[in-house]
């Protein structure tokens, strides 16, 4: 597992609710599709503040690792409101194809009405496709790279969805896949959980969002690891994974290829 030092700030997305608030624990996928329309409104605005805007780095970083080309066919992945959609459309320009996939009616409408706003002629060769994670409705090796932004973590099944990735790339393309950095280093856990209890949560509070982004310390706890997620990737069938710490290793990004 490789280690980026970028001491940067840390950035939110919401994840599984705590069994120990009020709101009931988000387990099925459907409680959980639930959740993503009924924050999609401001999804973007708290992503932007709680991060001071270095989400934006971190999913720069994560297209890049995805080895996307011009004229390329690629997918993003539980796409949300669109950002990583739109870096892969300058990646692979016009005469390429992106596909931006989430589960969630109201993020992609959020995400069509942030392409229409946009000019660069690129944005057009994206289509928004409503879709589970675990059942990608495309054929074996339809891809040349996806990538994936604080999904994986929301996904119930991750090993059926890490599955379906690979079954979905082309042989020697890669997965690029970021979210939230589960430590073993009680140092960065402990920085986490302050800045989720003293920042985070307060912050949404302001949006009416207090309960939904709650869950976020039980949603890394629940999650797998750098090595888990190599091994993960590995148990698929991908030939090599390679995980990186980055963003003062409070976020991590698992670069796989087929």
């Amino acid at each position: 597992m490789a280690s980026l030092q970028l001491q940067l700030p840390f950035s939110a997305a919401p994840c599984l609710p705590n069994s120990r608030f009020r709101r009931s624990p988000v387990r099925s996928s459907t409680e959980r599709q639930a959740l993503f329309n009924r924050i999609a409104p401001v999804y973007d605005n708290l992503n932007d503040l709680l991060s001071l805007g270095q989400h934006r780095i971190w999913k720069r970083m994560a297209v890049s690792w995805s080895g996307a080309k011009m004229g390329e066919s690629v997918l993003d992945l539980c796409c949300g409101s669109g950002d990583l959609a739109f870096l892969l459309s300058e990646k692979v320009g016009s005469s390429g194809k992106v596909i931006g996939l989430d589960f969630s009616k109201e993020q992609l409408s959020v995400a069509s009405s942030r392409q229409k706003l946009k000019s660069k002629a690129c944005y057009l060769n994206i289509e928004w496709v409503e879709g589970d994670a675990t059942e990608l409705p495309f054929s074996d090796g339809h891809f040349d790279a996806i990538t994936m932004a604080y999904g994986l973590r929301n996904v119930v099944d991750k090993h059926k969805a890490m599955e379906e990735i690979f079954r979905v790339l082309k042989a020697g393309s890669r997965v690029s896949i970021l979210d939230f950095n589960k430590s073993t280093n009680p140092i960065v856990s402990s920085v986490q959980d302050l800045m989720i209890d003293n920042v985070v949560v307060p912050v949404a509070s302001g949006f009416g969002l207090e309960e939904d982004y709650k869950y976020l310390k039980s949603s890394i706890t629940e999650f797998l690891t750098g090595d888990e997620l190599e091994k993960l990737a590995l148990d698929v069938g991908f030939s090599n994974a390679r995980y990186y710490e980055i963003g003062g290793s409070l976020m991590g990004n698992l670069v796989a290829t087929r």
